[in-house]
């Protein structure tokens, strides 16, 4: 058995939209959408404060495999009209 786990960011149960289940340790995923919300309402950041928070605190943070993912929602058009680098 694998000592691997599945890893929550603290304090944002509530930005849960489901799981990844394609490779060997499950990764619970979350809106960054609902995840600034979170912290602007919460905690009373702006907007700005809360991105950066996130970007630098919670996305950048590599725990190992079971490292949550992190999703920007988006809908079709979005994505068509998305400038990949």
């Amino acid at each position: 058995m694998s000592s691997v786990k599945t890893y929550l960011a603290h304090g944002f149960d509530e930005a849960i939209i489901g799981m990844e289940c394609m490779g060997e340790i499950p990764r619970v995923v979350y809106s960054t959408k609902l995840m600034i919300h979170i912290l602007i309402n919460r905690d009373g950041m702006t907007e700005d404060e809360a991105i950066e928070f996130l970007d630098f605190n919670v996305i950048g943070s590599y725990l190992g495999e079971g490292t949550p993912l992190y999703v920007n929602e988006m809908t079709a058009e979005d994505i068509r009209n998305y400038e990949f680098d």
